[in-house]
């Protein structure tokens, strides 16, 4: 018997479907059907890229930061949270070709703490990203299938959240308890997954709902639970995907306003070097830019990065602003 085949990305053998294909496969070849034309996509837009290549530069650094201190720097000078240079009489010192971008006033590398917290931020930004995606999915999904009570509950806790001031309740958690870099995470992912991301994803999911496709599968004997973990929760991921980028910019602004105000218990941030800088009385003193800028910039440029590449990615999400 003739095997019937069905192309579906052009006429390369790895784009054709046949019958005797297991499903996992077809699937795959689908997913990178649809991953192939969303980065041709992604690639035509410049602020997308611009995003992307800041967010690998301070990702290089973070990963350089250990192999830096495990081969070339000494770690009694260049550790940054203890490490002093013991050779320079004065400190703050200017940048010079020990320490690049000079020492603050307590004799640490600011180089070294830059890339130090690089990998901190990403952490940070990384977590409270998945938190927020598991919560506005999940909550999403299950408001928009089941409606009535279920939806009103999970609706008016997130306009409680968008009312609430999230700086202000997360200084006064601060200040109650003793908050990590991991407690942080998950305190802003639950914010923003149960805030304004679940209301956005619960109007995306609402038009999935009444989709013939949702239909066909309840005919055919799928449960509820069926539904919407095998086609409505998938149908949602590049929305919040998206918010996900919104989220790690979110994330690492806060982080650096808490430590500014020395409210978090961590080792070393941007905010911490600021908080630092601002403590030892040089905050506004230009003429030694070395202990703010590079701090701020970093924050800047970092949050400024994940959200070119939201913006970047809404175009792609969004069909009313994608390209024709």
């Amino acid at each position: 018997m003739a095997q019937a085949t069905k192309t579906i990305g052009g006429p390369s053998p790895e784009s054709v479907v046949t019958l005797e294909m297991p499903v996992w496969r077809i699937r795959l070849m689908l997913l990178w059907r649809s991953l192939r034309a969303n980065a041709a996509l992604f690639a035509e837009n410049p602020i997308g890229l611009v995003g992307l290549a800041i967010i690998f530069f301070f990702f290089l650094m973070a990963l350089a930061h250990p192999i830096l201190m495990a081969t070339v720097w000494d770690r009694n000078v260049y550790h940054p949270v203890v490490g002093i240079d013991q050779t320079i009489p004065f400190h703050p010192s200017p940048p010079s070709p020990t320490h690049l971008l000079g020492t603050d006033p307590l004799g640490r590398d600011i180089l070294s703490q830059l890339m130090w917290s690089a990998k901190s931020e990403f952490f940070l930004g990384t977590v409270a990203a998945l938190v927020t995606l598991v919560i506005a999915t999940t909550v999403g999904a299950v408001s928009a299938f089941y409606g009535g009570i279920v939806d009103s509950l999970f609706m008016r806790l997130a306009d409680l959240i968008i009312m609430t001031p999230v700086v202000t309740l997360l200084i006064v958690l601060s200040t109650l308890m003793n908050v990590t870099l991991i407690e942080l995470a998950f305190l802003v992912g639950i914010l923003s997954g149960f805030g304004g991301a679940t209301i956005i994803i619960k109007s995306q999911a609402l038009t999935i709902k009444v989709r013939t496709f949702i239909e066909a599968a309840r005919v055919a004997g799928g449960s509820n639970t069926h539904l919407i973990v095998k086609h409505i929760i998938p149908n949602l991921l590049p929305l919040s995907f998206l918010y996900m980028m919104f989220t790690v910019t979110n994330a690492i602004f806060l982080e650096a306003v808490l430590s500014f105000f020395g409210l978090l218990n961590i080792r070393m941030s941007w905010g911490l070097m600021i908080h630092t800088t601002e403590y030892c009385g040089y905050l506004l003193d230009l003429k030694r830019w070395w202990l703010i800028f590079p701090a701020s910039l970093s924050i800047t440029f970092l949050c400024a990065a994940f959200y070119l590449v939201g913006r970047a990615l809404d175009e792609i999400v969004n069909p009313r602003l994608r390209r024709r």
